[in-house]
Parts: structure tokens; sequence; C-alpha cells
């Protein structure tokens, strides 16, 4: 077999217990307690004749043959006292081969019939393959990958509700390593890669198809989460109904039978018109949704009646809940009633008024042939999503009739000077149109025809720096425990046995969770023992140690963070201090001619411009404003360089910039994007600026690993002979204020996906001098 997996992957799998068999060999050599030494050397030599378990194998018959030796190896990982109660498996990372399961779990899979088969759920194959190229990346280049792809597996028990288990993958025991014919990408090739997460072939070409070998078993643990995942999917199922774009969940009842844990379960759903007094179907839903109690209440009883049940129902709103309606008072069973719910085979049922101040919104109803099926916990799960019900049922009768200020804050929120009177004229006109009873839609914002100005100061390295400081503070919080421990007597050897381990992984293979075991293993054991410590006779030495360590941790985290803590304090200031001088020379920017502002804060500032005569009709608007504001942006980034030499060196952590502009002649749009509540460059033509925008700040010199960027110089990205003219006349004249130097540069740009031909002009800034 040359792949375990069934779906294409980077990796050649190989089964091994080598990493275990090492954990048994430390504990055979190391571990003071007799009976633990001949322990491991049992099991060890109990494996010796099957060289398979430390050199690694692909036939999966080989599980099965040696089921109990496998059973007996692994013990201590699976408690005979938790077989029980735990789901858990040993497993092939990240594929649907499992075995040596908890009795739990064999119970779970024999519910689930013998034609099922175990997927891990809603990953395709392409995000599958990015997935373990990522473990790559993580467990062997060491990059400092924070967000993990959520695991569960959905599986049918004995009635056919699906239920959903959340995977943890323990991982201590893999190892992974490139084979001859794999390809070891450079750093700039993996943060490119890292860029474009959604681009399968790229990721493909630079990790083939078994080219690296995975070897080991995981372990994984199963939750169940069924009532969250179905409160969640039943969360974006209420977002959905939407009145402007109802498309209905085909899927709502059966999520619904997962959530209440009822295998027959008919849901029923209907809003109330309150000036009309009557309850009304949701026609999209009509076909899915089964309301045998709300179509008696509206085709039965007479117009007094129902006026009178909802009256009643906004006095006192509370649901009616009926776990088993034979038990009903004989009164109650000769109402019509009654009837309809024998008629309809309704032997439990739950109705459940939605209310919003103190006003009947809606009523829900389940029902279930199956006596016993509702109760008032089932009541209580409802409490769970009522805001998403209310949110979405809300959109039903949203209100029109709002102040124009009132307007613009719920559906613009706060937008730049430049440009808020458009938003204005759309609010007048909205507001002109309520006074008069009409309906007026609000349009969206628009600005056509812009010239975008693109700039950016780039902190470099500094993934690479958080990752390095990272190590150094852990490695130190290690020590410092360490240290603590020695002085304490010899109930802590297990604690600095576990530490070793930890110290070991960081600063040899860190795995992607090791931050994390590491904190449990703090909060869980560690810290605990240590608080203990300062409540009973401890000496002066170790108590002050204690609380000294105790001192230096980040109350969130539990770890050490002083270094972590310098860096981002530098990268806060030095944001802070560009941005602030982004901001104050934006002033006179805005003089030059009335124009579209925005920047944001990351590891640096960057900065877009849009220009145009859109922005400003009633001004005359010439090419000679889009010049004037070229040079503003490169002489305002010269001072941001010059200004960074002035105070880099009083920052906690030395950080160096590169900073860009790129050039873009052809006009684009911009439009208001209601659901981010900011502007983004409208349709798919003006997308094109956006991607090149993204792409230029790995991008290289042509034939040359060097990036086009360096700390201590500007880098001007355009297309064509013209812009470069335009930017050497901005050049020479800062070069005669003595603010960039005579050494110019000029560079053809690597082709990047989809945009060939682009150059660049580089040059450095002089050293303390003042730009004014």
């Amino acid at each position: 077999m040359a792949n375990l997996y069934k779906k294409d992957s980077p990796f050649q799998v190989f089964i091994s217990f080598n990493k275990y068999l090492d954990v048994l060999e430390h504990i055979r050599y190391n571990d003071r307690l007799e009976y633990r030494v001949s322990y491991a050397e049992s099991l060890i030599e109990s494996t010796r004749n099957f060289k398979e378990f430390k050199e690694g194998f692909q036939d999966t018959s080989l599980l099965e043959k040696n089921e109990d030796l496998i059973r007996l190896l692994l013990a201590d990982l699976f408690p005979i006292g938790l077989t029980k109660n735990e789901i858990k498996a040993a497993s092939i990372p990240l594929s649907n081969l499992t075995f040596n399961y908890t009795e739990r779990f064999k119970d779970i899979l024999k519910d689930a019939g013998k034609d099922f088969e175990i997927e891990l759920r809603n990953i395709s194959d392409n995000e599958f393959y990015v997935f373990c190229c990522c473990i790559i990346l993580q467990s062997y280049f060491k990059k400092d990958i924070k967000s993990t792809i959520p695991l569960y597996y959905d599986i049918p028990n004995k009635q056919g509700i699906m239920k959903h288990y959340k995977i943890t993958v323990n991982s201590d025991f893999t190892e992974i390593f490139p084979t001859e014919e794999a390809k070891i990408p450079e750093n700039d090739v993996l943060d490119m890669l890292l860029e474009n997460l959604d681009d399968f072939k790229l990721w493909k070409k630079y990790f083939p198809s078994e080219s690296w070998i995975l070897k080991g078993f995981t372990i994984i643990s199963l939750v169940d989460c069924t009532s969250e995942v179905a409160l969640s999917d039943l969360k974006s199922s209420m977002i959905e109904i939407d009145p402007e774009n109802l498309n209905p969940n085909e899927n709502l009842t059966e999520i619904f039978k997962s959530y209440f844990d009822v295998p027959e379960l008919n849901f029923g759903l209907m809003t109330f018109n309150k000036k009309e007094q009557k309850l009304d179907k949701l026609p999209i839903y009509e076909s899915l949704l089964t309301n045998h109690i709300l179509d008696f209440w509206i085709n039965t009883f007479d117009e007094e009646t129902r006026k009178t049940t909802f009256n009643n129902l906004s006095h006192n709103s509370k649901s009616i809940v009926v776990s088993n309606v034979n038990n009903l008072d004989e009164n109650v069973k000769k109402l019509p009633s009654f009837s309809i719910l024998k008629d309809n085979n309704v032997n439990s049922f739950m109705v459940i008024p939605i209310m919003k101040d103190n006003e009947l919104l809606a009523i829900m109803e389940f029902t279930s042939p199956i006596a016993g099926s509702f109760n008032g916990l089932k009541l209580k799960k409802m409490e769970f999503f009522t805001d998403m019900i209310l949110f979405s049922l809300s959109r039903f009768y949203f209100e029109k009739n709002y102040q124009i200020e009132a307007i613009i804050q719920r559906e613009y929120t706060t937008i730049h000077d430049s440009v808020v009177w458009k938003f204005r004229n759309e609010a007048e006109k909205y507001f002109t149109a309520s006074l008069g009873r009409k309906i007026h839609t609000l349009k969206q914002i628009t600005f056509k025809n812009l010239t975008p100005l693109f700039g950016v100061s780039d902190i470099r390295s500094s993934s690479e720096k958080r990752f390095n400081l990272m190590l150094k503070d852990l490695n130190q919080q290690i020590e410092a425990l360490n240290s603590i421990l020695t002085l304490t007597n010899s109930d802590s050897e297990k604690f600095q046995l576990a530490l070793d381990v930890f110290e070991n992984e960081l600063n040899n293979e860190i795995k992607a969770d090791t931050e994390q075991r590491f904190q449990r293993l703090l909060r869980e054991e560690i810290h605990p023992f240590l608080q203990g410590k300062l409540e009973v006779r401890t000496s002066r030495e170790t108590k002050t140690k204690i609380k000294e360590y105790f001192s230096q941790l980040l109350p969130q985290t539990d770890l050490f963070y002083s270094h972590r803590k310098n860096l981002d304090d530098s990268i806060t200031l030095l944001n802070r201090k560009f941005a602030d001088m982004l901001d104050e020379s934006q002033i006179k920017a805005q003089e030059i001619f009335p124009h579209y502002y925005e920047r944001f804060k990351s590891d640096g500032v960057e900065h877009n411009l849009y220009i145009g005569q859109s922005i400003a009709p009633d001004l005359h608007y010439t090419a000679k404003v889009v010049h004037k504001l070229r040079y503003w942006q490169l002489k305002t980034i010269c001072k941001m360089e010059v200004e960074f030499q002035s105070f880099k060196m009083n920052l906690p952590i030395q950080l160096d910039i590169a900073s860009l502009i790129f050039v873009y002649n052809e006009k684009i749009d911009i439009r208001f994007r209601m659901d981010e509540k900011r502007f983004d460059v409208d349709g798919a033509y003006n997308s094109y600026y956006e991607i090149i925008k993204k792409r230029l700040d790995k991008a290289h010199i042509k034939d040359s690993q060097e990036r086009i960027t360096a700390p201590g110089k500007i880098t001007i990205v355009y297309f064509g002979m013209e812009n470069q003219k335009e930017y050497l006349d901005y050049i020479s004249k800062l070069q005669k204020k003595k603010i960039l130097q005579h050494d110019v540069e000029f560079l053809k740009v690597e082709d990047l996906q989809g945009i060939t031909g682009l150059l660049a002009l580089r040059v450095s800034i002089c050293q303390n001098e003042s730009v004014s």
C-alpha cells in the first residue's frame, strides 16, 4: 500500500510505535520506581520480535493480527478503568483508519451499522492536501502557524439521529521527515505559500505527492458535541431568514432532531401579523414545515377567539409543553383540539410563543408521535438560541422611520469627511420619502473613475522574531520552574521530567500544540502544586522564588511574556508613531484636493488614497492633482523613514522597516460594503489592483532571490516608462533637499501569478536629515 490515505497527500505513511517505545526505554533507564521499570522492560521485550513496530509498516492487516499485543503495548494510554466512558482510539494522522478502540467507541460504531464508514467532516480533497502541507511547515520547518481546522466525525446512533463528535488529536508519537525526492523550499517560498492557502496547485508544486514520510500513530479522543454543532447550525439557519433573500434550509428539521435528540420530530413556525391579528405561514418553508397545531389555530377558531388568544399571549407568554398527551385531563380530551392531536399522531409537543418587548412575533411548534419526546428540559434548551430567532424574525418587521443621523449611523457607521456628503444625500432622500409614506431603498454608495495611491511601511521578519522570542520566553519559564522544583522534595520529580520533555520539544521539534499542552500542564498540575507550597511550611528561599515566578506570568496565558511583550510594545509604538504622522500629514494632503483616505495597522502601517472628480464634483480636478498627491505621498514616506531612524534605538526590540509605493494609472471604482462597514474596490476588473498590492509585499527582483523592498530604502513599483520619468523628477527634488541619496536602482520585478511587466525604482534614505 503506497498511501494509507484515501485522499492524495504529500505523505508516505508508515504505522510505527517507535516514539512510544522510546518513551518506554526512557522509563526503563530513568524511572526510580521498580515496578514501572519492570513494566516497561516487559513491554519492550514483548515487541522485540516485531521489527515492523519500530521501523514502520504499511500493511494494515498487521494491526488486526497483533491486536492483543497492541492493546497491551498501549495500555498506559488507554486505561481499562475509563474504557466504558472515554471515546478514544489510536489512529493514523488525519486518516479514517482507527484501531485499539475503547469499549464506548466500539459501541458507537456498532450502533452506526455495518455499512457505516467513519470520515472527517467537511474537508475537501484540496483543503486536506494543503492542511497536510501545513503540518509539515509546523513540524519540520518550525513555522508558527496558529490556525487549525476543527475536526469532526458525524456518526448516526441506533435511532438514526446524527451525532457530532469533536476530535482532539495527540501527535506526540509521530515524526515527519523528507524523502530524497522532497523539495526543501526557502523561507520566502514558505511565506508565499502561506499567503496563498487556496492555491492547491502551488502547494503541490513545492510539496509533491508522497515526497515526505509521516511515521507513527496518533491518539484521537472524541467529545460528543451534538448539541453545540446543532445549535451552531440552527443559529446559521435562523440568520438566513432574510426577507430580502429568503433561502430555506432544507435540513432544519433534521438539525432539530439532533439538537433535541428526538428521532421522530416535526417542526412548525408561523409569524404573527399584528395589524391583522393573525398567523401567517412562511411561503418558502411551507413544504418543509409541519404545522399540526398552528394550522388548527388559523383554520378552526373564529376571528374573535383568535384575537382573544393572541391578546392573552401578549400578557402571558408562557410556552406549553406536553410530554404525553394521553396523560391530559379528561375534560381536555373532549375538546376539538385533542382530536386534532390524535388524528395527526401527535403524542408529545411544545408550543412556544416568540416575544419581543411584550409583543408576539411568531409561534413555533414541535411535535412527535413518540410520547415523552418533549419536557421542561427540552424547552430549556430553546433559550440558547432564542436571541437568534428574535434577530431573524425582527427582519420581517424592520422599522424605517429614522432621523437622518440615525440612518447614517445604523447603515453606514462613521465615515471619512471627504465622502460624507454622498451618504447624507442618500439619507435625506430616504427621510423625505418616509415623510410622504413612500418606500425608498437605500442605494449603494459608490465613487467611480478614481486614481488609487497605495503605500506601506512594513516591519521586516516580525513573524520570525515573534516565534524566536516565544521560544526564549518558554525556555526562560522552564528554567525558572526547574530552579524552584529542585528546592522541593521528591514529589516534584514527575514535573521535572515533563519539563525536560517540553524543553526538548521546544528546541528540537516543536509541534503545533506544544504551547497549548505546556499551558495545560502548568494550569492543571504545576501551578496548583506551587500554590500548595505557599500554603504549607516551606523554606523562605523557595517561597520567594515561587512568588517571583508568579509575578512574571501573563495572567491570561499563565506564560512568561517579557520578550514577546517587548516585541509587541515595539510594534505598537512604531505603528502608533507612523499612523499619527500619516494622519497629521493628511491634513495638508486634503487641502491639495479632497480624497478618500484610509490606513491599517498590523505589522507596520499601510495606507490607501482614492482621488477623483466624483469625490469632490464641485471642485476643478486635473491630472496635476494626482501628481501633487503622489509627490506628497513620497515625501511623507521619506519623513516616516527618517523619523524611524531617530527613534528605532529607543524601541525595546530593534526593528527594521521597508517602505513601498505602488503606482497604478488605471481608474478604479470603490463601493461601500454594508457587511464590513468600509469601502472596497468594486467589481472583478478593479480587483486586479488589490491582487497586485497583496503580492508585492514578498516579491523579488527578477532572476534573483532578493526582495524588491529593503530596509533604509524606498521602493516605487510601476508599469510604464511614463511613471518612471514622473518619479525620477520627484526623487531629484528630494535629492536636492538631501532627503534621498544618489543611488537610484532600476529594477525588474519577478513575474507574479497573473502579473507581468512590473518595474521598480529603489533609492536610499539619507540619514539624520529633516523632511519639511
